[in-house]
């Protein structure tokens, strides 16, 4: 199964007193890259996320998202600091005293100092809230990979149409190359027709001229090795797996040949159809580069 690092997976669990919700969603990435935005009385878990999610994601800029709504009717606690409200209170007694006023202080007034009121959480059962979210989690994964797998196999019916082109490319190129040689010795002969007449020619530096022109222009090893990568990637695609980066190597060495090919082209139809094989490497690479 070929796998796409591109993907989109959303979990919710809801029960009587929570609701959890995991949303997750990744590009390509050379390597594995997780982030995660999570309440604060998540972050004990953050390490049994990770663990997890690496257990199916092997590449990929990844951004975990992980919403927790309360929905019990008490979920934080006013606490009262009543030391430091006392001293408070004293301290503006005090003052009053000093400065010869009155000093009225109500409790509505302390309560309005640092730290005399404060909110607090209540205390949640923590195997009830990871059970919670690692249900969340397991789905929002499961509808992530899903979705990776679905692109995946585009991916893969796209590059092995794109690779069924190349080679049919490949194939003209081979059968070209011996009429160039043939259209190569008639130029020549003719030429030397044209400018000598009737005066003998030899043959044998003709034939000499022709041989270095069909080595110079001999395509023959880039075909062979570009069919070899053409067979390589396709194996690759249908075994399926983590194969990302060997089909971007395969990927970059077909990119190699066909650079020579063209190099060496002294036809216009070898050139065109030499044009058209980078054309489809390009974007064969383009769609490697987003598969795990």
């Amino acid at each position: 199964m070929i796998k796409s690092m591109t993907g989109f997976g959303r979990g919710e669990s809801v029960s009587e007193d929570c609701k959890v919700t995991v949303e997750i969603k990744a590009v390509n990435h050379r390597y594995c890259d997780l982030n995660m935005k999570l309440p604060r009385k998540f972050n004990y878990l953050e390490a049994d996320i990770r663990s997890f999610l690496k257990q199916s994601i092997q590449r990929g800029k990844v951004d975990v998202f992980i919403n927790y709504e309360d929905l019990s009717a008490k979920d934080v606690n006013v606490r009262l600091n009543e030391e430091l409200g006392k001293e408070y209170y004293a301290a503006l007694t005090k003052l009053g005293e000093t400065l010869g006023i009155s000093s009225d202080v109500t409790a509505l007034q302390i309560g309005r100092f640092p730290d005399v009121l404060s909110l607090e959480d209540v205390a949640v059962n923590q195997e009830s809230i990871k059970e919670q979210l690692m249900k969340a989690l397991s789905e929002a994964a499961g509808h992530f990979s899903d979705s990776r797998e679905k692109e995946g196999e585009n991916l893969k019916t796209d590059i092995l149409a794109k690779l069924e082109g190349m080679k049919e490319n490949v194939a003209f190129i081979e059968e070209r190359y011996p009429s160039i040689v043939s259209e190569y010795r008639k130029k020549l002969e003719d030429k030397v027709a044209e400018l000598l007449g009737d005066t003998n020619v030899d043959e044998n530096r003709i034939a000499a001229e022709v041989v270095i022109y069909s080595d110079k222009i001999c395509v023959d090893e880039e075909t062979v090795r570009l069919k070899s990568h053409i067979d390589g990637m396709r194996d690759e695609l249908l075994k399926g797996g983590n194969v990302g980066r060997k089909l971007d190597f395969i990927a970059q060495e077909m990119n190699r040949e066909a650079n020579t090919i063209l190099s060496k082209a002294n036809d216009i139809e070898v050139s065109d159809h030499a044009i058209d094989l980078k054309t489809e490497i390009e974007k064969i690479r383009e769609q490697v580069q987003n598969i795990e």
